[in-house]
């Protein structure tokens, strides 16, 4: 999409750019001098650290609450762990699997050499970067030899909560055609405070988000990706108590997608939204770091709002997700904004408003790769009558350029989707995107007429939205239902207790490691604006 087809008013997307600028810096002070106990795991899972104990609790977590329980988290595991590698000796591992028999008590180390501490931990977190990296190269070097698809790539999911079974649906998927595949994960797994161990096949809803899942369908991916001459790319969700853990695991085993929204686990999961902020930070920065796209959940608003009366909430929150990942390190290719097909189709000129929604949202956010989701709260039985809805759908996303299409299923209100299904859904994607390939090319939207006057009134109320949050602030604007008309208390919800402050002699090696240098201080307590 080259051409400006709206008249937006620059201006006023200018305002809400600033505004949205300014919310993010007032919680990234905040972020700055806090951490969490999921934070500190991902730098536990980061430096080596694998395995449960007897008990079949996660080593990360076994550390983490050893150094919890005498008051030093504060500082940071990264100390704590190098410390006790200088001491003893022995590899990260070793220590972990000492803390887990009980062995060791990692705070009650002696310190001989901080310097030489920080140092083993320096040498850690290296190693670690280099084989995130080195995973971003082979990712960069699939995609070079085989290519991918073409945009709006096809977006499918696959949900059987068996890895193994999951892995025969994704790969019938690539082969029919799919450039994407998404493992939905169990249900409730977001509310997990650890990340469940080996390869699964008894998850509910979808399937275990585990490191030995990754690997498994990753591997499924490349191997069919041979056979088709195309890389899939694999998604899974750095989102909920484990948020930036699932994302180290993920930049591990080489996944391409995450999604990973910034306020989706406030509103919709009720975690905290303290820990969501320094959490969401973290994973970020990891996904930034490793190559991998992050989508965002704007779609969920319109789950509890109205699609026309809400679009505004959708636009604002986008302005506040894209200034979140910028912090975080992402550059606009790797932010996938979502929005959502969600327009109930009985409404007169729906089409009409959905083509104003997407249209605008592609020329406010030029070079982020938009992800588009297909209607579901209006989809019923009557599969005729949503294949017609998917044909609406597509045809809209290859009219104003939407860059990832997550693909409606006809029997989404019957069951979960069978092979034909996500066939039939390729098929029609396929169709429409060719049938009107260039259709947006030729497309002018009249002056003045009811898309400009649409989209002119979205942007205004979403520009004044994002201006009144930055007074209140967004703790305030998330406590008094400004979203999706769910009001979360700030200290409420679900892993309150995770969140820590961080000591002056705080220690993470990760951020300097990860981010670019203009980022470095502010994501470590210097100035934020």
């Amino acid at each position: 999409m080259g051409e400006v087809l709206l008249e937006l008013d620059e201006d006023l997307i200018l305002r809400a750019r600033k505004a949205a600028r300014r919310i993010t810096a007032d919680i990234q002070k905040f972020i700055a001098v806090h951490t969490t106990t999921t934070t500190e795991r991902t730098v536990a899972r980061l430096f080596g650290i694998d395995g449960v104990d007897e008990d079949d609790v996660p080593l990360p977590n076994v550390v983490v609450e050893n150094i919890q329980k005498d008051g030093g988290l504060g500082r940071g595991a990264a100390f704590w762990l190098g410390n006790a590698v200088h001491y003893f000796g022995y590899d990260v591992q070793q220590v972990s699997e000492a803390v887990a028999r009980g062995s060791i008590d990692l705070c009650k180390v002696p310190v001989k050499a901080e310097d030489e501490a920080r140092k083993v931990a320096e040498d850690l977190a290296r190693e670690a970067a280099a084989r995130i990296a080195a995973r971003r190269a082979e990712r960069e070097a699939c995609v070079d030899r085989l290519g991918m698809g073409r945009e709006p790539y096809l977006y499918v999911i696959v949900a059987s909560g068996n890895i193994y079974e999951d892995v025969v649906q994704a790969t019938a998927a690539v082969r029919q055609g799919a450039d994407i595949i998404a493992v939905i994960r169990h249900t409730a797994q977001s509310l997990l405070d650890y990340v469940p161990y080996h390869a699964t096949s008894g998850g509910f809803g979808g399937t275990y988000a585990t490191q030995e899942n990754f690997r498994i369908m990753r591997k499924a991916l490349d191997e069919v990706a041979e056979e088709v001459h195309r890389y899939p790319r694999l998604v899974n969700y750095a989102s909920g108590l484990c948020m930036p853990e699932i994302a180290a695991m993920g930049a591990l085993e080489r996944l391409d997608m995450m999604l990973n929204d910034s306020m989706y686990g406030i509103l919709f999961r009720d975690i905290n939204m303290k820990r969501t902020f320094i959490d969401q930070s973290f994973s970020r920065m990891i996904n930034a770091f490793a190559g991998i796209v992050i989508n965002t959940g704007e779609d969920n608003y319109l789950t509890t709002d109205d699609p026309v009366e809400a679009a505004h909430t959708v636009l604002a929150s986008q302005f506040i997700n894209e200034q979140f990942a910028l912090r975080a390190g992402l550059p606009p290719k790797q932010i996938g904004l979502g929005h959502v097909f969600a327009i109930f189709p009985e409404v007169e000129d729906g089409l009409l408003y959905s083509l104003a929604q997407a249209q605008m949202t592609r020329q406010i956010f030029p070079d982020c790769l938009l992800k588009y989701m297909p209607p579901t709260k209006h989809i019923t039985g009557n599969i005729f009558k949503s294949y017609a809805e998917h044909v609406m759908f597509n045809l809209v996303s290859v009219a104003t350029g939407q860059g990832i299409q997550l693909l409606g299923m006809l029997t989404e209100a019957i069951h979960t989707p069978f092979l034909h299904d996500r066939f039939l859904a390729i098929d029609n994607a396929k169709y429409v995107f060719n049938f009107a390939r260039h259709l947006g090319e030729e497309i002018n939207y009249k002056k003045d007429g009811r898309v400009q006057r649409y989209t002119a009134d979205i942007l205004w109320r979403a520009t004044t939205m994002l201006e009144e949050i930055q007074q209140i602030g967004l703790m305030t604007a998330l406590e008094r239902g400004l979203f999706a008309r769910v009001k979360r208390p700030q200290t409420g919800g679900k892993g309150a207790d995770g969140v820590v402050p961080k000591s002056p002699d705080y220690f993470n090696p990760f951020p300097r490691l990860m981010l670019p240098a203009e980022l470095q201080d502010q994501f470590q307590g210097g100035e934020a604006e």
